[in-house]
């Protein structure tokens, strides 16, 4: 989420315990908590699910939800010295870091777009992005423009043909 992807886990990581048949339901952040139990999960787990437990409250497709399989959602977290108890203040606590959200997420949708990964020349077109970013209040349609107007994204070649896979008859045809 800010840059900076988790180590890979170690071997032989033991799945999660499943609830037991009749047991009150367990939500994902009671689940998580087995992993932060166990010294060799703990490291990683500790600041990484902080973050999701923020976000907890969206579903899969973004909806707001109270529950969790029937369980009661706790979204409070403690992180960079802050508490966070809502999406607002998720938010705030994000832009207080500096810059380093809004350029991942930059970094991200100028990979997509691109359809390649960034290298050290589009560094300059990365920090420009961000920096006007602060002028919009941080809005995703500034960081979509910012991106399409971008130089690299502009120049950028579009695929060969003969790199694509054959369509078949049917398609072409509209069916």
């Amino acid at each position: 989420m800010l840059g900076a992807p988790p180590p890979p886990p170690p071997p032989n990581v033991p799945p999660l315990e499943e609830d037991e048949a009749g047991a009150a339901p367990t939500s994902l952040r009671e689940k998580m908590e087995q992993h932060r139990r166990n010294p060799v999960c703990a490291t990683c787990h500790t600041e990484m699910d902080q973050l999701g437990f923020a976000m907890e409250h969206f579903d899969a497709i973004g909806q707001w939800r109270e529950t969790d399989r029937g369980a009661d959602i706790n979204a409070t977290i403690e992180w960079a010295g802050r508490t966070i108890d809502s999406p607002r203040t998720f938010r705030e606590a994000l832009v207080a870091k500096g810059d380093e959200f809004e350029r991942t997420v930059v970094e991200k949708l100028l990979t997509y777009a691109l359809g390649r990964g960034v290298d050290y020349y589009d560094a300059p077109t990365i920090r420009g992005i961000v920096r006007d970013l602060a002028g919009s209040d941080y809005r995703w349609s500034a960081i979509i423009e910012g991106v399409v107007t971008s130089m690299p994204f502009q120049m950028r070649r579009a695929a060969d043909p003969a790199d694509q896979p054959a369509t078949t008859a049917a398609a072409d045809a509209g069916q």
